[in-house]
């Protein structure tokens, strides 16, 4: 079974046992990683629905890819600029295509951010009125 997984604005076709190369995931060598935005999922020439599928991943290594020089240069002008870069880059071993999404358990630390701007916002709102009040008089 494979699957096209979307991490770090790119996607991936993946396989049980494969290694990829990703942009930087937060985790150590050794922790599980689950990528759940699976974009389609098949069997051999079978498609297969994606909905609720999530693709397990090992970190193998957190490093840096290689060396790339960006050198700008304007004929004539005497202008040139010379600097390199290296993208960081995670390791993945997929353990795993398939399986139930996980459902999010931080749907209640949201709902007590609500709860909290709820109670401060009638106070904001009271201001105005006792202002309005005042002018009245």
């Amino acid at each position: 079974m494979f699957a096209i997984v979307r991490t770090g604005g790119k996607q991936y076709r993946v396989a049980a046992g494969d290694k990829i190369a990703v942009e930087k995931l937060p985790g150590e060598a050794g922790d599980t990683v689950s990528l759940d935005d699976v974009l389609l999922a098949g069997d051999g020439g079978e498609i297969k629905d994606s909905k609720g599928l999530v693709v397990s991943a090992e970190i193998i290594a957190q490093e840096r890819g290689e060396k790339i020089i960006v050198f700008k240069k304007r004929r004539r002008h005497n202008y040139r600029r010379k600097q390199g870069h290296r993208q960081s880059l995670t390791l993945l071993r997929i353990t795993a295509v398939g399986g139930a999404a996980p459902k999010k358990a931080a749907a209640a630390p949201k709902a007590e951010k609500v709860e909290a701007a709820a109670d401060a916002a009638p106070a904001k709102k009271a201001a105005p009125k006792k202002a309005a009040a005042a002018k009245a008089e």
